[in-house]
């Protein structure tokens, strides 16, 4: 094994960067079999065409596979579901394009029961020792379940029940802080810290749950938007395609459902 190899991976010394991007996949394969350890985590490295050079048991699965191979040289339009694909393989061009990081972003993904999960998803490119893009790299996390064991736990409980309660409405950090009696670092960081997401994320997480649950029905999208706490139709349109990678209407249209 290489001994640099999870240097090489992020890249923190231009020492470490690969020629080629064979180079880092070599240097990498005696980690898969820690990768796939993971279970609540998927782990990819993919080309510059965005497709799948190297994923974990858990990305396998995750995408009704039995073994790794037919991943391979996919990209994620080809192989998730077409309310999500799509997006993950726009979103990957971005960072493979403009060289952009993501970090923490929360997105929805659809389980096997189709009730919306979410997890928080991290990539970065991947540079050779010329400077030049060669692929990226990415790390996807299921959120977990709360941790009742956080001192804080039972005064964010309570946030997260006002959240559920009101996110039809504008929620402000003041109304969470006056619930909780924290100020709002505190509860930035406990929030991160129990829920694995920030108090925002929190809302965000909240209103698409429900708009996922109403865009399986009838109802028009402005009035989607208004029901989940949007005032502003264009607002919600934003969120939920940054969230999905999709707007409403084609997230509507990509689960058979019409305009």
């Amino acid at each position: 094994m290489n001994p640099n190899a999870f240097a090489i991976l992020f890249q923190g010394n231009d020492h470490y960067r690969p020629t080629t991007i064979e180079e880092l996949l070599s240097g990498l394969a005696c980690l898969l079999p820690l990768f796939d350890a993971i279970p609540n985590a998927t782990i990819f490295i993919k080309d510059v065409q965005a497709r799948y050079l190297l994923a974990n048991a858990a990305l396998v699965q995750r995408c009704g596979l039995k073994s790794l191979k037919p991943l391979l040289g996919k990209t994620s339009a080809e192989v998730f579901p077409a309310q999500f694909g799509p997006g993950y393989t726009e979103q990957d061009r971005r960072v493979l394009q403009e060289g952009r990081v993501l970090e923490d972003q929360l997105e929805l993904h659809l389980y096997g029961s189709r009730e919306p999960g979410w997890c928080l998803t991290h990539k970065r490119p991947l540079f050779n020792r010329e400077g030049q893009i060669i692929g990226l790299a990415g790390v996807s996390v299921d959120l977990q379940s709360a941790s009742s064991a956080h001192p804080a736990y039972e005064r964010l409980g309570a946030v997260d029940e006002y959240i559920r309660t009101h996110f039809h409405r504008p929620v402000t950090l003041n109304e969470l802080t006056r619930i909780a009696g924290i100020s709002v670092a505190q509860l930035e960081r406990y929030c991160k810290r129990v829920f694995h997401l920030t108090p925002r994320q929190m809302i965000h997480k909240v209103r698409l749950e429900h708009a996922h649950r109403l865009l399986s029905t009838g109802l028009p999208i402005t009035e989607v938007a208004l029901q989940c706490g949007y005032t502003d139709h264009s607002a919600f349109t934003r969120q939920f395609k940054q969230l999905t990678g999709f707007t409403p209407k084609q997230y509507r249209r990509a689960m058979g459902l019409g305009d």
